[in-house]
């Protein structure tokens, strides 16, 4: 296992696999206070996006670990008056035991993984997202019972960190990915060529759903793209997952949103409200995949 958690493409299926693995085995004793290989360290929490279900799943996280969790707004930092990230890396590199850095350049959690020498997690960049997937996953485990020849139907911004983190997690377990997405909100060719038969991408949302294990989406407007929330609303129209593609899918398909969710874009109020359950699950094993990571980048 590596130092860093920085994208999914820097892993092994192995090392994914016994993050998930000690990911159920925390969920199982969560409460259990004997278990803390965290005590007497500091993590930071440098987070330049907004953030609820990350921000607090790390810190409860982190204190059942038994650390202690301190949170770093990038705005009260001198990071916001423009001191350069490896300067920054290296003052707190000698002060605090780890970081989970939520941010919009993935260069930046690179630099900083590079120049402060502590394990550094990617709680989101606009290149990926993998913590959110090992959180899907290991809800995918938990429902389907296996990860490997599922399909699973990514709907809407097929450009976005968390489709462009699917499509790792395809090539790394081997499972079908289909991405439906309007043309030029599709991934870069050069991915898609990377991950061979394993990733198709479509403009047909009703043939990417058709038999599909799991359906999944994202919001149509990322944090950073509100000026172009006019258009994307435009472009999406009929990328939404609503009854009629959940009757295309498996009649046992997951429903998967990795939230928050606006209803009536990209899926709508019945067929959230008819799969919550799935959902908050979902949500709910942002805690335990990231507990996960965090014992397995300190082999404990």
């Amino acid at each position: 296992m590596t130092k860093h958690f920085l994208s999914l493409e820097e892993h092994s299926v192995e090392g994914l696999t016994a993050i998930l693995d000690r990911a159920a085995e925390l969920k199982a004793i969560r409460g259990d206070e004997s278990f803390q290989p965290l005590k007497g360290q500091t993590w930071g929490l440098i987070f330049s996006k907004s953030s609820t279900r990350t921000r607090v799943s790390f810190e409860v996280g982190i204190r059942e670990l038994g650390g202690r969790a301190m949170f770093l707004s990038s705005r009260e930092m001198q990071l916001g008056r423009g001191e350069p990230i490896k300067d920054t890396a290296r003052v707190l590199g000698r002060m605090i035991h780890g970081a989970v850095i939520r941010t919009f350049s993935h260069q930046e959690i690179v630099d900083f993984a590079e120049y402060s020498d502590i394990p550094t997690i990617n709680a989101l960049t606009d290149h990926a997202h993998p913590c959110q997937i090992m959180a899907d996953l290991l809800t995918m485990r938990e429902k389907l019972g296996s990860i490997e020849d599922r399909v699973v139907t990514f709907i809407g911004d097929g450009a976005c960190n968390v489709a462009t983190s699917w499509v790792y997690a395809a090539i790394k377990f081997g499972f079908q990915l289909r991405i439906a997405s309007p043309e030029g909100f599709q991934p870069k060719p050069s991915l898609i060529d990377q991950a061979g038969d394993n990733v198709s991408v479509t403009t047909d949302v009703a043939a990417a759903a058709t038999g599909a294990d799991v359906l999944y989406t994202d919001v149509w407007v990322s944090m950073g793209m509100e000026e172009e929330a006019e258009e994307r609303l435009r472009q999406f129209q009929g990328f939404q997952i609503n009854s009629e593609i959940v009757s295309k899918a498996k009649e046992s398909v997951l429903v998967l949103h990795c939230l928050p969710a606006y209803r009536g874009k990209e899926i709508t109020e019945d067929v959230l409200e008819a799969h919550q359950q799935t959902i908050f699950d979902q949500a709910e094993n942002r805690l335990h995949a990231q507990k996960g990571v965090i014992c397995c980048l300190l082999g404990v």
